[in-house]
């Protein structure tokens, strides 16, 4: 039996974000709470975008608002922000070094997971087949069909294809790297771009996490593999500036070679 599936795309956060529904009971048209879905992740951005002077996070960083005056949203990220700091120890901080000693706010690196983690659960509340949502690699997984989602890993380098390919069921999958944005991820320790691994790959059962975890272990490099390895309900993969992968044991058991995949990967 074929089950009905379709794909939606906006472009939201300066980036396409894909809504993919699976499930007998899904519509031949597009399904009507999927604007509110992406009404949602546009809203955040108004309010959340470094990118944009007008923005409540940019507003906040100038002085020219104060946390109470901005929406409680603000609140809620720069309260995860900060347990997103102990758990890292210092790996994950919003508060990034800026030259002249000052420090620039920027809770980017949990945002957008957080974001699509929200939506996500908007979308479980108002579709009861399987589903996922994709913003630029950060990606919420549902499937209560029980058949997995095949989630590709892509190689960092240039024409690398995919290094191997996760079968969910649930939970988030999130890389950071260089491969799309270049140099884009600081470590807060120091102040400079982290250029110790092409990229990190973490799955578990939060996207938010897991998104937070991938952009602390790239900008600790090679160390964070350790502390990775030791975490509860996760896994990890790290692409090294020679190509070379680490995995850890969690991973090795979860990861399938692209060869042994009997249908295209749903995500690339």
């Amino acid at each position: 039996m074929n089950v009905p599936r379709g794909a939606w795309v906006e472009q939201v956060m300066g980036m396409p974000v894909s809504v993919h529904l699976r499930g007998v009971t899904l519509p031949p048209w597009r399904p009507a709470f999927l604007d509110e879905v992406f009404a949602e992740l546009h809203r955040i951005d108004a309010l959340m975008s470094t990118y944009r002077p007008d923005s409540q996070i940019s507003r906040l960083a100038a002085g020219e608002l104060t946390v109470a005056e901005c929406d409680p949203l603000i609140g809620e990220v720069l309260e995860l922000c900060e347990q997103a700091r102990t758990k890292t120890g210092g790996a994950f901080d919003p508060l990034l070094p800026a030259p002249g000693g000052d420090y620039l706010l920027d809770p980017s690196g949990l945002v957008k997971g957080w974001a699509v983690e929200r939506v996500a659960h908007r979308i479980g509340e108002c579709f009861d087949g399987d589903y996922y949502i994709n913003a630029g690699g950060d990606i919420a997984v549902e499937s209560r069909s029980g058949v997995a989602w095949r989630i590709g890993v892509e190689d960092p380098r240039p024409g690398g294809g995919l290094l191997g390919v996760l079968p969910l069921t649930g939970g988030g999958v999130a890389t950071s790297g260089t491969a799309h944005r270049g140099a884009h991820i600081v470590d807060p320790r120091t102040g400079r771009p982290a250029d110790g691994l092409l990229s990190v790959t973490v799955t578990g059962p939060s996207l938010t996490w897991v998104d937070v975890l991938a952009t602390a272990a790239f900008a600790c490099g090679p160390e964070s593999f350790d502390w990775l390895a030791g975490l509860d309900s996760h896994a990890a993969l790290l692409v090294h500036p020679d190509g070379t992968t680490a995995v850890t044991s969690a991973m090795a058991t979860l990861i399938q070679p692209v060869s042994s995949a009997h249908q295209r990967e749903d995500i690339r």
